[in-house]
């Protein structure tokens, strides 16, 4: 009796275990290839111009004002110009408009970068990222039409993430001078992460121009 009652238990166990499981099958070449591909560089490419841009650009705020109120009232500067649809857990990703002379620049690196004086008192304010690595995903964590429960999984939004940074580097960053930076002037409509400490906020450009010599 004790070993029907007991068998009767898992089998009950089971059956909930299962129920509460969503068990999707694996696409195989007997399926037709129904199942397309994850690929984050043409999904990228699709949304750039028709929704990412139009999106930073109305979104974007001056980066003095932005960054001076994400200091001050971090879920106020979210609220304006950040993702409010992000996740709880993580920081606040602000769009931004930054313009300015670039004091100073790292074109040696594979990560370049180019420091910029936003307000006009000889000392970088924000440090720019110029490719072709770039580090982080501020241009997808900005867009608040873009959430993780959107992807199969966190290995497909992570690459969903750096396609952003690559696309940036073949369409815009690419094409930007590499020599003699320092003195000119720079204008940038991109995102970037709330940081802490004192290191320069790092700007990710998705678009991206640098004046003449002076």
């Amino acid at each position: 009796m004790l070993n029907k009652l007991t068998w009767a238990t898992v089998a009950v166990i089971f059956g909930i275990s299962l129920t509460a499981c969503k068990i999707l099958p694996t696409p195989s070449a007997e399926d037709g290839g129904n199942a397309p591909a994850f690929n984050a560089d043409k999904m990228v490419g699709d949304i750039w111009a028709a929704k990412m841009l139009p999106y930073l650009q109305q979104k974007a705020g001056s980066f003095p004002e932005v960054h001076a109120l994400a200091k001050a009232d971090p879920a106020a500067a979210g609220a304006k110009y950040g993702n409010p649809k992000k996740q709880a857990n993580s920081p606040w990703t602000f769009a931004v408009r930054l313009e300015g002379k670039i004091v100073a620049a790292n074109t040696q690196s594979h990560a370049a970068t180019m420091d910029v004086d936003a307000d006009g008192d000889g000392k970088a304010d924000a440090r720019v990222q110029i490719g072709p690595a770039m580090r982080g995903t501020a241009l997808r964590d900005s867009l608040d039409f873009i959430q993780f429960n959107d992807f199969t999984n966190q290995i497909d939004f992570a690459q969903f993430g750096k396609a952003f940074n690559i696309h940036a580097d073949k369409t815009v960053l690419s094409k930007l001078p590499r020599e003699a930076l320092e003195g000119r002037s720079a204008r940038v409509v991109g995102a970037y992460v709330m940081g802490s400490g004192q290191d320069l906020p790092l700007v990710t450009p998705a678009e991206a121009e640098v004046g003449p010599k002076p």
